[in-house]
């Protein structure tokens, strides 16, 4: 169910019942010569529209930009300081504990917004107020992105290719994914940590085209066994979301 699709009446029917909602957060960030910059948002709102049209649960508005400064030398990178993306999030999972809502789902697709989302998932366990957990699409496939890609890469390499591919393969620069192969690098480099310290702040200080890993070893077909084994780890994830009782998800007493 799409909350914006949806009459209030109709929205007060699923409040009576169920206090669960998918929140899809990306960005709109370079990913290379190959793919658009709402590939993460994209991907983001595909998996939470799914998982909400198989399970029932209610699915948001996507949040498009956030925390991406560390693309900010690509041309058209948008992006919100942290502090500002957290006031945000959180304020969004208010309105929704406003209507009934006690359970929240993060469906996230960039990187730089794990540790924040994380932030305002504590900040709303610490209140009681809501249980909001962040899921990261790739991260809950890993042996499955390990067996489709040779040389996988953080940012828009294989992975990010082939969804876009399978989910709008329109946008996808197929005439540019050997360049996108060639002028960028496999990751991590040698030169991006010294003596166990992470020596850079910024994409570019890696990669001059912005991309890591092999595009080309890429398609549709794979992009869709990713987007179909995702969404069935995050439809598993709600439904057990869903049976847990709420006392069991909040802050424990002190000791």
């Amino acid at each position: 169910m799409e909350l914006a699709a949806q009459t209030w009446p109709e929205l007060g029917s699923y409040f009576e019942t169920e206090s669960l909602a998918l929140v899809p957060l990306g960005s709109t960030e370079q990913h290379g010569p190959h793919l658009p910059e709402g590939t993460d948002h994209i991907i983001a709102e595909s998996l939470a529209r799914a998982a909400a049209d198989r399970t029932g649960y209610l699915c948001t508005p996507t949040v498009n930009v956030g925390v991406s400064p560390h693309h900010r030398q690509f041309h058209g990178t948008m992006w919100v300081d942290a502090p500002v993306f957290r006031d945000y999030v959180e304020s969004l999972v208010s309105n929704l504990t406003y209507h009934g809502i006690d359970r929240v789902v993060f469906v996230n697709a960039h990187g730089g917004n794990i540790t924040h989302l994380r932030e305002v998932g504590r900040r709303l366990h610490d209140r009681e107020e809501a249980y909001a957990i962040e899921w990261m699409w790739d991260e809950s496939i890993p042996t499955l992105v390990s067996e489709l890609f040779e040389q996988n890469g953080p940012h828009g390499g294989p992975k990010e290719t082939a969804m876009i591919q399978h989910l709008a393969g329109e946008l996808v620069r197929e005439d540019r994914l050997e360049d996108a192969h060639e002028g960028g690098v496999v990751f991590p480099t040698d030169d991006s940590h010294r003596n166990g310290a992470r020596t850079f702040y910024d994409c570019i200080d890696n990669s001059a085209n912005g991309v890591f890993g092999d595009q080309t070893d890429a398609t549709a077909e794979k992009g869709k066994r990713l987007f179909e084994a995702a969404t069935e780890q995050l439809c598993e994830l709600c439904e057990w979301l869903d049976e847990q009782p709420f006392e069991d998800l909040v802050a424990k007493p002190h000791v």
